[in-house]
């Protein structure tokens, strides 16, 4: 049993904490919206009104935020993790940020002696309900070692892939995966469906191929009943994929396709759809092939 401060009980994160509490860790968590506190604590949780409330004895502290400045603003200052945290506190980090905001924060953490790992998840709302997140970790190995048990509520696959900022790049090139893996597939169907082709029967068989993935088998069905709320916003997948085209232009990375998909989800966001789940790119190409109106009202 761990003591674990919990801070961020969004789509991904409220599951992720009752996780940690069905395991029988004693789990404090804090969230901007108090409503979502309240629903944990009901659930036999513990509530924090503040950040330095929810680090009071915790072993191990949990992020899991939108982006790179609400994890700064919650780990640095007066009030953040780091300046409450106990010393020797193990700060994982969940959220999806800039590589170099890992990095920076992981050197703040070790100032003030403390542990910190950049350990973001990939697998949306469904994997974070069934405790089968795929977890890329960044920062020192015993560190890891210690984090483990816990992690291992929280995800099947958990994977060490380098120093401080490691696990954030290559949750930017997952991120950037799975982005065009969407849109080669809301083509796919469009092209399919202009066709005539039977949709469930293509899927079916083309899932059992080459063509076949977790992007497929996960999202494909979402596509052909149009359910398009929100596992994973495509907002928060904007916001992604800004961090993979900033990093991999810093890093002198040609990456053509992915522009053009960075481009085609910032299209969506441009109008309004932002809060969609991310198989939406769909609409967006039938938009362009002019085989959909372009009135999404009732997808929303």
């Amino acid at each position: 049993m761990t003591t674990i401060g919990f801070i961020g009980l969004g789509v991904m994160g409220a599951p992720m904490a009752r996780n940690l509490l069905a395991a029988g860790h004693v789990v404090t968590a804090h969230n901007r919206s108090p409503g979502k506190v309240a629903e944990f604590v009901a659930a036999g949780g513990r509530g924090a009104e503040t950040v330095a409330e929810a680090m009071t004895g915790a072993e191990i502290v949990i992020t899991m935020l939108p982006d790179s400045p609400d994890v700064t603003a919650v780990m640095a200052g007066p009030d953040g993790v780091i300046a409450n945290a106990p010393a020797g506190a193990l700060v994982i980090d969940m959220s999806t940020i800039r590589p170099d905001v890992a990095r920076g924060l992981a050197a703040q953490a070790t100032a003030a002696g403390l542990r910190f790992l950049d350990a973001p998840a990939s697998g949306g709302e469904a994997a974070a309900v069934d405790g089968n997140l795929s977890v890329m970790v960044g920062g020192e190995t015993a560190d890891l070692a210690a984090a483990r048990p816990v992690l291992e509520v929280l995800g099947a696959t958990i994977v060490h892939v380098g120093p401080a900022g490691s696990g954030q790049t290559v949750k930017a090139a997952n991120q950037l995966i799975v982005a065009g893996n969407l849109e080669l597939l809301a083509e796919a169907l469009t092209f399919l469906d202009a066709h005539g082709v039977d949709l469930s029967a293509a899927l079916q068989v083309l899932g059992g191929g080459l063509a076949g993935s977790t992007v497929l088998q996960r999202k494909g069905p979402a596509m052909l009943g149009r359910e398009f709320s929100p596992g994973f916003r495509l907002a928060l997948h904007h916001k992604d994929l800004s961090i993979f085209t900033d990093a991999a232009r810093e890093s002198n990375v040609v990456a053509p396709l992915g522009a053009l998909v960075a481009s085609l989800v910032a299209s969506m966001t441009a109008q309004n759809l932002g809060h969609l789940d991310h198989c939406a790119l769909l609409l967006l190409v039938e938009q362009l092939s002019g085989r959909q109106p372009a009135d999404h009202a009732k997808e929303s």
